[in-house]
């Protein structure tokens, strides 16, 4: 068993004058199940990338184990998949592939397909058994569920559970409930790391924020007396500059000089304790305003007036000539929050493009509808794509190209845990989870009957999913949603319909 050791770790990117750490440690005992949270952009990836030497960390790290980032390329995806896998498990021999594809529920025949046939979540399970297959390596996993729907998330959750050690960063709950016994949390205050899995981890924030919102009140009744204290002290302070000329001291008193010096004394008195006290108020608003909550999110949905708000009648995307999922029929009411489910491949994102007139997206796809859709001809739209990549340019330039408020949009933005300096940064320049948000803000700026999001939570962190769910169940939207995170689709979903 050993340890990994961050002493004081500040590190910035090239270029940048931002930290991303400052002053870390940390000790990580590499026998431990460990799950990775904190806010986008708070340094999840970057410590992965530190800790694989894929960054320069200097001497503040001591790594005494071998790691390896997943995922990891792969060189020709057009080769046979048992191929890759052997490459990136040199070791291993046939027999032992086949087992650990088996304990993550892929079929063995995947083996002997091209890798490049394989869908995101058979990939990225193939790759894992080849991860845990290679001798004295210690797993850096980056968020590896976002390709997997619910039944892959579960099989790799008992598979991981069963393993030794690794660092997993994860924005999944159930998840992180299902296969991690420690929590490394990047928190507002630093890192924290706690024995026990997500719920653990979530109980015990929850008691810091009950203690910090009574320490609030508490500073908010002590900064109300230190200001009143202080305009008594100002008061006084004006009350002996005036006292110089002799206008408020007794007028038996005539030596003026004797007045004066006193005076002098008394001024400097009272302003010495004037600016304790106006400092003390300082220091008191100063942590107040560490321990202000962010002020909530809010929703723009529009009165659609009617019954029924969309019908779909036999729906199904064609791929080829070939129906992939059964017919759809489906009639959502104004107010409804619709989960689709089903496995990977079964025409969920299909669905929500044509609700969201994006047939222009299936161009090169060979991909058609069967069916009736109707839909109001003043339905108005807010739609989230899966995919958050295309986002090119500044936000200053995509606000102006968007129909929403720039300063709301920014606001949002700002809730969801953007630093400023990031609204200077290229669009494309942007983690795959701020690209998610910037999507999200523009949705949550949009006046809309129909909001569609398409996977909204893939790779937006766990911070940010309680508030998107406390501003769904707040403004009560209508909502045809994709979404394989668990925690969040029961919470939100009046109604789940499976493909």
């Amino acid at each position: 068993m050993s340890a990994i050791e961050i002493n004081h770790l500040t590190f910035a990117y090239e270029g940048s004058y931002h930290n991303i750490f400052e002053d870390l440690t940390l000790n990580l005992d590499t026998a431990w199940r460990l799950g990775l949270i904190g806010p986008n952009g708070r340094g999840k990836t970057t410590l992965l990338r530190l800790l694989s030497g894929e960054e320069d960390g200097g001497k503040a790290l001591r790594v005494p184990v071998r790691c390896r980032y997943f995922p990891f390329p792969v060189r020709e995806p057009e080769r046979m998949t048992l191929d890759i896998l052997c490459e990136a498990a040199p070791r291993a021999e046939e027999w032992e592939l086949l087992r650990e594809t088996g304990r993550l529920g892929l079929d063995a025949e995947l083996l002997y397909r091209p890798f490049s046939t394989l869908s995101g979540g058979e990939r990225t399970r193939a790759l894992l058994a080849a991860l845990f297959l290679e001798e004295g390596v210690y797993p850096l996993i980056d968020e590896p569920t976002n390709h997997l729907d619910e039944a892959g998330r579960v099989q790799v959750a008992q598979y991981l559970k069963r393993q030794k050690g690794f660092l997993l960063v994860s924005h999944d709950r159930a998840f992180l409930d299902g296969c991690v016994d420690h929590v490394l949390a990047l928190e507002k205050q630093g890192a924290r790391i706690i024995a026990g899995d997500y719920s653990t981890w979530k109980r015990e924030w929850e008691a810091a924020n009950a203690r910090e919102g009574q320490r609030k009140e508490q500073l908010k009744r002590e900064v109300s007396k230190l200001k009143a204290a202080a305009r008594r002290t100002a008061d006084w302070s004006d009350k002996v500059e005036r006292s110089k000329t002799g206008g408020e001291v007794n007028a038996a008193v005539k030596d003026r000089g004797h007045i004066g010096h006193m005076a002098a004394k008394m001024a400097k008195r009272s302003k010495a304790l004037q600016n304790r006290r106006e400092k003390a108020v300082e220091e008191k608003e100063g942590l107040l305003q560490n321990l202000e909550e962010d002020q909530p999110l809010k929703l723009r949905p529009l009165t659609f007036q009617g019954t029924r708000l969309l019908t779909l009648k036999g729906v199904s995307p064609v791929y080829d000539g070939r129906a992939v999922c059964p017919p759809l029929d489906l009639t959502l009411v104004p107010g409804e929050r619709v989960a689709l489910t089903g496995p990977n491949g079964c025409g969920k994102s299909s669905i929500l493009k044509l609700l969201a007139g994006e047939a222009g997206a299936f161009s090169g796809e060979k991909m058609a509808f069967a069916g009736e859709l109707s839909v109001p001809a003043r339905l108005k739209v807010s739609w989230v794509p899966q995919d958050a990549s295309f986002l090119r340019g500044s936000l200053e330039e995509a606000l102006e190209g968007w129909d929403v408020d720039p300063s709301l949009c920014l606001a949002i933005l700002r809730k969801l845990g953007f630093e400023r300096q990031q609204f200077e940064k290229d669009l494309s320049q942007l983690s795959a989870g701020q690209q998610k948000k910037v999507l999200l803000a523009k949705s949550l700026c949009e006046e809309a009957h129909l909001y569609l999001w398409d996977e909204p939570l893939n790779y937006v962190d766990l911070w940010s999913r309680r508030r998107l769910e406390e501003v769904l169940l707040e403004y009560r939207p209508t909502l045809v949603f994709v979404e394989h995170d668990r925690m969040f689709r029961e919470k939100i979903a009046t109604r789940t319909v499976e493909l």
